[in-house]
Formats: C-alpha cells, structure tokens, sequence
C-alpha cells in the first residue's frame, strides 16, 4: 500500500525512525560515557590504593606496609632459612635544621635523603619512611653484611644536602636487629629502634646491634624519666654543699651547692645519672631554677644565723639559653634579700664557648648585676685566649681530671700551670676541685691557686651540717679548716676578698 504526498501517517512513521536512531546514537553514548567513567574510577581506585600504601613526601612505603612487607620477608626466612637484618635509621640533628630553616628545607632534606638510600643499597626488600626523621630497611643479607650496609648508609647522608641554596650537614643513627636472633616478628622493628637511639645517645653518627641490655636500660630510663618529672614536686631534690678553702690560709670562703636525687626505692641518684636526662627531655631549666631558689633561700637562712659566704650554683646550657634567665636570678636574689656578689654561676668551658656571643651577653648581664661568674671545668673544652678575654668571668676552675694526677704526672701540673698563667694573664682567680692529697694541694699553692675544693677538706654535706660546723668553729671546737671569721660575724663588713 503506498502512502499519498502529505499523507499523515507515512509523516508520523518517519519522525518515529529518527527518533529511534537519535534515541539509539544518545544510548550510545552514555554507554560510552559509563565505560569511560568506570575506567578512570578504576584508575583512580588504583592510584588511590598506591598513594595509600606510600609516604607522599619521599614515595617509601608507609609503616603499615612495611609491617606487611616485615611478615612476608619473616615467613620466606624461616622458610629457605636465609638471613634477615632490619635497619632502624634515624637523621642526626634533623630537627635543629627543620626549626631553623623552615619544613620546606626539612621536606626537601627528607626526599632527598629517601632518594640515596634508594640507590645506596640496590634493591633492598623494603625501605619505609616510618615517619618524621626515621626510617627502616629490610636486607637479606648476614650480620657482617649488614654492617656494611649501614656504614654505606652513613656515608651517603654524610654527604652534604643542597636545599634552597643552603649547603646542609647532618648525619645518621643506625641501628640492627636480625631475625631470629635479636628478636621475634612483633619485637624486631621496636629492638632495631633500640639499637638506634644507643647510638644516638653516644652523639650519632654510627651503628650498632641490638643487644637485651638496651631495653632494659630504655626501660630502666623510662622508669627514671617519670619519676625525675615529679621528684621536685615531691621534695626528693635536695642540695648539698661542699666548702672551697682560701689556697694559703685553709680558711672555708665559699660553698658549692650540689645537687642529689633521694630515690625512695634507688636511694641516692647522683647528678652524672639523672642530669643528662633531664637535658635530653626538657626538664632541666625547671630543675636549675628550683636549685637556684634553694640555693638562695638557704643563703638567707645562712645569713639570719650570721654565716655570711658566696654560694655557688651550676648552670646549665639551657638555662644559658633563655632569653629571662638572668631577669630570674635577679629576682630571686631580690626576694631573699642576697646581694648579687654573694652568688657564683658555674658554667662549664665547653657551654661558654659554645656560643661566644650569646654567652658574652648572658656573662655581661650577670657582670652587671653583679654576680660572681665562674668557667667551671677549664681544660676539658676548646677554649682560646682571645674567646676567654671576651667573656668578663671572674674566676676560672680547674677540672677534677688534671688535679688526681697532679702528684705524679708532670703533663697534669703543665696543664694545671698554663690554666692559673692564663688566669693571671685574664686577672681571673682560679679554683681547683678535687683536691684529695695533702700533695695535690702543695702543687696546687705552689702553682697560685686561690681557692681549693675536695675531699682533703670537706665532703659535701647538709646546710645544716655546714651550719653547725661553722659554730662549733666559732666556739673554738672546731679543727682546721676554719671559717673565716668575717664569715660568720653579722656585724662585719661584706667584703668579698
């Protein structure tokens, strides 16, 4: 049947196909549109999934898939019973430079230190970025090797680290646990973590194995750590004084105030145990100023029972460092009403010279004041004329090292002599601790000491202790050494020498 010009029906019929075909051509395409969309979601999902199991800053895999990555490698070594070594590395002095310079120095340091320890070792099994400075390997390889390994490491982050055109030193800790030796799956990365931070504690800059004393000792100092944050609190902190003696008359002058940790369960905790932990975790400015107001108070407790005498106290480098330290002595000394000049700051030679300008205006702040300044220590560091004459101390003392063999080694009497001819030549008095021999203190007048401290004299010993002694002197019962009478007259003048 054909369909007349015009006629409605055969219109309809045609509009109906190309609509068909234009509905069939727009199928199409978002079928086509759909599959594109699955396929970049699929690509993604990957990316994602791959972004998800690496560091974004230096590409490393993640800790998480470095723990799986450490149960696949255990699993193959016990099965072809082949070695396995986990390396523990953390970046020497990372953080000094990441506060100095900004995280965008630090950033740029971290990739390029992931970037050489990709290429250093070959294919390693595994090299994760565990997070901030630390990172961690896997080697198949012996014990021998993997020292090896780890002295290559050193070497390649001893190279200096180019960063917005600073040229950047810094070095590496490592530390070596090997599977099954130095521990189990679940123990090898925190022992490798172990060995790390021994060497670090040691100052860096090398490797060592694990070894079960370690994690004792960390937990030992774990256990310190809490109570040493509470033991001010809890009056276990106590100070001790030592007396120093004029050189020629053996006349008490002066006292040093020494710091002791009672432990209710340890006992006694000297400062050689207790002190370079509160450095490393903050806690040592609270520390000296509370040393520095007991040490004030008792001054004035002194002062009431007539016992007049310069007290001494030991600064340490992070006191040095803030910006209100010596706005604190002075206040202290203001409250407890002790003239500046009855106070000696002890700071040690390798502190003063450490940063001579900031030390030079911390030790002219304290001349003004008027504190009594003293370079403890002198001999151990690298002092030089010109640094020392531009600090104004008013004593140097002599380290303990040089004085026990003064009796019999004629290098300790040459050094014990160019440090009072370098005091002479400055105008400085000179102090010597540890004197323990009545011979030590011959050599020791001989040379022109002033003043002298140690065993030969007194031990350290209670405020008390220090009190009653010098009454007893003053009713005559005492035994040499004396105190000085000036000491402890109240109505006497205050001179100081």
């Amino acid at each position: 049947m054909a369909f007349a010009r015009g006629d409605p029906l055969a219109w309809a019929l045609s509009a109906c196909a190309v609509l068909l075909v234009l509905l069939a051509i727009e199928h199409w395409r978002v079928v086509r549109s759909q599959r594109l969309l699955a396929q970049r979601l699929t690509a993604a999902s990957t990316q994602l999934e791959d972004l998800r199991g690496h560091d974004p800053l230096t590409g490393l895999l993640t800790r998480a898939e470095f723990e799986q990555a450490l149960d696949d490698a255990v699993m193959a070594s016990e099965r072809d019973n082949a070695p396995l070594a986990l390396l523990h590395l953390g970046l020497d002095g990372f953080r000094s430079i990441n506060e100095a310079y900004g995280h965008a120095v630090g950033d740029a340091v971290l990739a390029e230190a992931a970037a050489r320890m990709r290429t250093a070792l070959g294919v390693p099994l595994a090299l994760s970025r565990l997070g901030g400075d630390e990172f961690a390997l896997l080697l198949a390889v012996t014990a021998d090797e993997a020292a090896d390994a780890a002295e290559q490491l050193l070497r390649e982050l001893q190279r200096p680290f180019a960063a917005e055109a600073l040229n950047l030193r810094l070095g590496a800790s490592v530390g070596i646990a090997m599977y099954p030796a130095h521990g189990a799956r679940p123990r090898l990365l925190g022992n490798a973590a172990v060995a790390m931070r021994s060497v670090k504690q040691l100052g860096g800059g090398g490797h060592a194995y694990y070894d079960a004393a370690m994690a004792v000792d960390a937990r030992d100092r774990a256990s310190l750590l809490q109570a040493l944050r509470r033991a001010a609190e809890l009056g276990q902190l106590q100070l001790v004084y030592q007396p120093k003696v004029d050189a020629r008359s053996l006349q008490i002058t002066a006292a040093e105030a020494l710091l002791r940790w009672e432990h209710p369960q340890r006992g006694t905790i000297g400062p050689a145990v207790f002190i370079p932990l509160a450095e490393r975790h903050g806690l040592m400015d609270g520390i000296g100023r509370w040393v520095i107001e007991q040490a004030c108070q008792q001054a004035a407790t002194w002062r009431g029972l007539g016992l007049r005498m310069r007290v001494a106290v030991n600064i340490s480098y992070h006191q040095m460092r803030r910006d209100d330290f010596v706005d604190h002595i002075a206040a202290t000394l203001h409250r407890h009403g002790i003239p500046p000049g009855r106070l000696t700051c002890e700071i040690t030679e390798s502190v003063a010279m450490e940063d001579t300008v900031q030390t030079r205006a911390v030790f002219e702040r304290l001349r003004q004041l008027g504190v009594h300044v003293c370079i403890d220590d002198f001999g151990t560091g690298y002092s030089s004329l010109a640094c020392l004459r531009r600090l104004p101390a008013a004593e140097l003392k002599i380290d303990r090292a040089f004085v026990t063999d003064l009796d019999s080694s004629e290098r300790a009497r040459s050094i014990a002599k160019a440090v009072v001819d370098v005091a002479r030549t400055l105008g400085l008095r000179v102090v010597a601790e540890g004197v323990e021999t009545e011979a030590q203190r011959d050599v020791l007048v001989a040379l022109g000491c002033d003043e002298l401290q140690g065993f030969l004299f007194a031990r350290p010993m209670s405020a008390t202790a220090l009190a009653l002694w010098a009454e007893r002197d003053e009713l005559g019962e005492g035994a040499q050494p004396e105190f000085r009478a000036s000491l402890f007259d109240p109505t006497a003048a205050m001179p100081l020498a």
